[in-house]
């Protein structure tokens, strides 16, 4: 059974002439390891696509199944369970808590699911990784759009989810800081976790196991 199933989904945005179909079919599966790497041109709704994956956004149609579990169907309460305890997010606009240091942002998720005593280890150890564990007591507004993605990366990645949904999370950084990236998230995809990895970037494309384009609001092999 795979991860996560995704069928038929419908997503439109906006009103009366405005309105515009994002999503109209779309189909998905994603095996437990496997990294899937999406592409399409901008404004085609590749974030709108993670965001209803992920339980943020409500689909308009269609049905969305993580870990047998139809997060369609869910009421706030599950999907705020589901959001905090089975999905990593990496959005493209960060998110980070501005009230929060680093090392506090990275450790938010981890504490909302109850974590032990080793997980703000485990967030120190990811600061390390992705070379900001030098700026981790400071705060969100200090620091560099790369240094702030790559905070938000670590977040992601500290309460081991099953599921990483990535929009774009090379986009600000620097070719050595983007390799480090990567490499991670083929380390997850290779502890068995799942990566839906959202870019314009060919070359992020070379850690997926398969890649689709989301073209016509629908999402065909790449």
């Amino acid at each position: 059974m795979p991860l996560l199933s995704a069928r038929g989904l419908r997503k439109s945005v906006g009103s009366g002439r405005a309105a515009r179909l994002l999503l109209d079919g779309a189909d998905l599966e994603l095996e437990a390891g496997e990294i899937v790497a999406i592409l399409g041109r901008s404004g085609s709704g590749k974030s709108t696509l993670l965001n209803v994956l992920g339980g943020i956004d409500d689909a308009d149609g269609g049905a969305i199944e993580v870990g047998g579990r139809r997060v369609d169907r869910m009421g706030e309460r599950e999907l705020t369970r589901y959001r905090r305890d089975q999905v990593g997010f990496v959005f493209q606009l960060f998110h980070l808590i501005p009230e929060l240091t680093a090392h506090q942002n990275v450790l938010l998720p981890a504490q909302m699911a109850g974590a032990g005593n080793g997980t703000a280890q485990h967030a120190h150890e990811l600061l390390e990784r992705f070379g900001v564990a030098g700026v981790a007591e400071q705060l969100p507004h200090t620091l560099s759009g790369g240094e702030q993605q790559r905070v938000a990366i670590a977040r992601a990645l500290v309460n081991d989810a099953p599921l990483i949904l990535a929009d774009e999370p090379t986009g600000n950084l620097d070719p050595e800081a983007a390799a480090t990236v990567l490499a991670a998230l083929s380390d997850v995809g290779a502890a068995g976790r799942s990566v839906l990895l959202v870019t314009h970037e060919r070359e992020a494309t070379a850690i997926a196991d398969r890649v689709v384009r989301l073209e016509d609001a629908r999402l065909k092999p790449g």
